[in-house]
């Protein structure tokens, strides 16, 4: 029983000498000023290691008024895969292609994609502005309309 307590005690005693050897290494890898290339948050003074461009790789930044550590993000026109990839959370289709872009949201924060204009080819509603996809008469094909009457439904014209 007495072993057990002095193993104990003795463990006990080396407890807090491993906190501070962390610490001391800690200190020495964190010594990387803002601007420099780095890999990790903990290289940095600022704890805070981010891609500022479209360049993969990484530099210490300060962190936000707020303790964040932000990224770069990519600013409006240019190609995303992914709303986060863009400073404005809206990445969209913006012509006939299949690309997407970063584009801006609308005064009500949407994130809207790109329509087809009136009297452009069609095959479902939600592919044009009007959100009115049909066919002007039997033997043509269905194209964008604008909505008519005093209900603004999609009627054909």
């Amino acid at each position: 029983m007495a072993r057990a307590g002095r193993l104990l005690l003795l463990l006990l005693c080396l407890l807090p000498v491993a906190p501070v050897l962390t610490i001391k290494k800690y200190q020495q890898v964190s010594h990387k000023s803002i601007g420099e290339p780095c890999e990790m948050h903990s290289e940095c003074q600022s704890d805070c290691c981010v891609t500022n461009s479209l360049n993969p790789q990484k530099f210490c930044t300060a962190q936000t008024a707020f303790q964040q550590c932000l990224s770069w993000k990519k600013p409006n026109g240019y190609t995303c895969k992914g709303h986060l990839e863009c400073q404005s959370k809206c990445c969209a289709s913006s012509d006939y292609g299949v690309n997407m872009y970063c584009k801006a949201k609308t005064i009500f924060l949407q994130c809207l994609p790109w329509r087809k204009p009136n009297w452009d080819y069609c095959d479902y509603h939600r592919e044009c502005r009007s959100k009115c996809c049909i066919r002007l008469n039997e033997l043509s094909p269905s194209r964008c309309v604008p909505q008519s009457g005093i209900l603004l439904q999609c009627l054909p014209w």
